[in-house]
């Protein structure tokens, strides 16, 4: 799932994709209703790609756990995030069982939530290919024909 455009806007209701960098900010255009609105350098942006949720081993990239919550609800929408705590927090630790319950708050789980539903209703739920660097290597070898030596 690609993130690298998406942006939590401090203060802003849902999700906006970055359009154009201006000399004192940036234009972003609203998931919720494709409204361009301009934001200044001094505001409080979150890049989605950016964000990480606390585990016990170290820290997951968002795509991470918005891909896992596309795996189990097979694309579809995940629970509401207007739900309980307690539901909630057992919903999240279907998906993440080893996230830190100390650090990461009902809060976080219903912003991952609230921005998996938004995410998925524009269709931006997809499934995430990926190439290493060794796959590269091998294809570029598969095609390159190979001199005899003599």
């Amino acid at each position: 799932m690609n993130l690298e455009k998406i942006l939590a806007i401090s203060g802003k209701p849902g999700l906006y994709v970055l359009q154009v960098q201006t000399r004192t900010g940036f234009v972003a255009e609203s998931l919720a209703d494709g409204k361009k609105i301009t934001v200044n350098l001094k505001s409080n942006v979150s890049l989605l790609s950016e964000i990480s949720i606390y585990t016990y081993e170290g820290e997951k990239p968002l795509s991470e756990i918005m891909q896992k919550i596309a795996d189990k609800e097979n694309k579809g929408q995940a629970i509401s995030h207007k739900e309980d705590n307690a539901t909630l927090i057992a919903y999240f630790k279907e998906i993440l069982p080893e996230y830190d319950d100390e650090r990461v708050y009902p809060s976080d789980i219903k912003k991952v939530l609230n921005w998996y539903n938004i995410l998925q209703v524009k269709g931006l739920v997809v499934d995430e290919v990926v190439t290493t660097a060794a796959e590269e290597v091998a294809a570029i070898a598969d095609e390159t024909p190979v001199a005899e030596i003599k």
